[in-house]
């Protein structure tokens, strides 16, 4: 088993490919899990697309799971401890993507974009992900563990969150918008 864990940012697209060939024997493997989101447009779709293209070459199966599950499952104990949590991540254009789990890891309901004035409305004490620290600030209570997804929590994922088919979940509506037809 091989581990690396780096935030790239810019140039991601440059980057996913040579780290999987990298790996030990290629990176090759007998199945292809991918976190499908949400997050970045770009970054979700790339990953979602060479993760696809891998076990469509490889011919093997690929799964998805969401991002902010595997956040959650970073911090499987904490949460466990405190009877549930609110994981809150990085959303752009000044939202934040917000998903309360239960003790177990189960979705408590679904992903939201929200401004972070109505995500700090949320009662969860215990407050997990990279927008941890700023909403437990903003809202004046509660306890913020900072973490952004690591594969290495993969594991402790509920098999209830892993599912086939593979698609990109960016958690807003698109930005862009449709152009008018000429008459």
């Amino acid at each position: 088993m091989d581990f690396r864990h780096e935030v790239i940012g810019r140039g991601h697209a440059e980057r996913l490919v040579p780290l999987i060939a990298e790996l030990a024997d290629g990176g090759r493997a007998d199945a292809i899990f991918v976190g499908c989101g949400p997050g970045s447009f770009a970054g979700v779709r790339i990953g979602v697309a060479a993760a696809r293209a891998l076990a469509l070459g490889w011919q093997v199966p690929a799964y998805g799971f969401s991002t902010l599950a595997l956040v959650a499952a970073g911090a499987a104990d904490t949460i466990a401890a405190a009877d549930g949590a609110l994981v809150v991540m990085e959303g752009g254009h000044g939202q934040w993507f917000v998903q309360p789990f239960a003790a177990d890891l189960s979705p408590r309901a679904d992903v939201r974009s929200l401004l972070p004035d109505a995500a700090v409305r949320l009662a969860d004490t215990l407050v997990v992900g990279n927008r941890a620290e700023a909403f437990v600030e903003r809202r004046g209570s509660g306890t913020a563990v900072p973490m952004l997804p690591d594969a290495r929590a993969f594991a402790a994922l509920p098999a209830t969150a892993i599912f086939a088919g593979p698609s990109p979940a960016y958690g807003r509506a698109p930005d862009a918008k449709p152009m008018v037809a000429s008459a």
